[in-house]
């Protein structure tokens, strides 16, 4: 099982702040699963219009997250398979399916993100999401991405 941090993270994925949501990967198992977590907080950019009195995470960017979670485990798989050339490829969002949201997330939890590897069919990557605050889960949807050569 791998553990790794932000500046971990960020040598996988091209996001930055404000547009990085994925903190810490707590678990993965390339091939597999991953388990990773976003500390929402009171400060992040969206709160200020979403809503100003009662401030809610905008599903749209709970997907985004976990659709992250979703490049790190494509990365870890792709390093474990193929001796690192994983890192010369971006993972771009290619579909959603059967996303829900069951529960808001506000300032102050922490997301966990949840993503298993479904299928790597001819290029498509398919994965189950859930993320969850206090063991409720708040988003579940399905979601594919697929690997293109970095142009950067």
């Amino acid at each position: 099982m791998i553990e790794f941090d932000v500046q971990q993270v960020m040598k996988y994925l091209p996001h930055r702040y404000p547009f990085l949501l994925v903190d810490r990967v707590t678990a993965c198992e390339p091939g597999d699963y991953l388990t990773a977590l976003k500390n929402v907080s009171f400060n992040e950019p969206f709160f200020q219009g979403h809503f100003p009195n009662q401030p809610i995470m905008p599903g749209v960017l709970i997907l985004e997250a976990l659709a992250q979670a979703t490049g790190l485990l494509s990365f870890c798989t792709m390093e474990d398979e193929s001796e690192g050339k994983g890192k010369d490829k971006l993972y771009m969002l290619v579909g959603i399916d059967k996303a829900r949201f069951r529960g808001q997330v506000v300032p102050g939890d922490q997301l966990i993100l949840d993503v298993k590897l479904k299928r790597n069919m001819r290029g498509i990557w398919m994965f189950n999401g859930k993320a969850t605050v206090n063991g409720e889960t708040v988003t579940e949807a399905e979601l594919m991405c697929s690997a293109q050569d970095k142009d950067f």
